[in-house]
């Protein structure tokens, strides 16, 4: 005869395996420092540049793979909006593949998906800019919006929020 299991003994398995699942999030949600974060959240896919490298560099062009609501709330002075989930290469068609491409969003995940695109693309020069506009932001650089300079900066949400230590956060 088989032994009947219990709904006490499935709630228990089920419980055991929520903590397991909650124990294994991703990095950036169990993450003490913004540079662990980094660390379990970037494949390094697309060769990163950092902050006080892109202020080196020669007219790079400065690319944002954020959403449109959050590139109006304030972007880095001079870049250009691409967009993630509506990123088209059209976007992109007038660039030289050879230019120089820096290309941010957040903390930088969705800049090395939208990297890696354009790598596929046959652009040579691509670099996600680590930490992305949260780094560029809490290392003390300014922001602009289609008014000016700004303090404003777009957090995404309030779990990705807590790593912008600057600026005044958006949601």
């Amino acid at each position: 005869m088989k032994p009947v299991l219990s709904i006490n003994y499935w709630a228990s398995a089920f419980t055991l395996m929520l903590l397991f699942v909650g124990c294994n999030l991703p990095a950036q949600k169990n993450a003490e420092t913004f540079d662990d974060m980094l660390k379990g959240l970037l494949d390094y896919s697309v060769p990163y540049v950092t902050v006080e490298e892109l202020k080196g560099l020669d007219n790079p062009i400065l690319l944002d793979a954020r959403e449109k609501s959050e590139f109006e709330v304030s972007h880095i002075e001079g870049a250009r909006w691409v967009g993630y989930n509506t990123f088209s290469s059209k976007r992109v068609a007038d660039l030289n593949k050879k230019d120089t491409i820096v290309i941010y969003c957040s903390v930088g995940y969705r800049s090395e998906k939208i990297g890696e695109k354009l790598q596929n693309l046959g652009f040579s020069n691509v670099y996600n800019l680590y930490g992305s506009i949260f780094q560029w932001v809490n290392e003390g650089n300014s922001v602009v919006n289609d008014k000016g300079a700004t303090k404003n900066v777009h957090a995404f949400d309030k779990d990705w929020g807590k790593w912008l230590l600057r600026g005044t956060k958006v949601y």
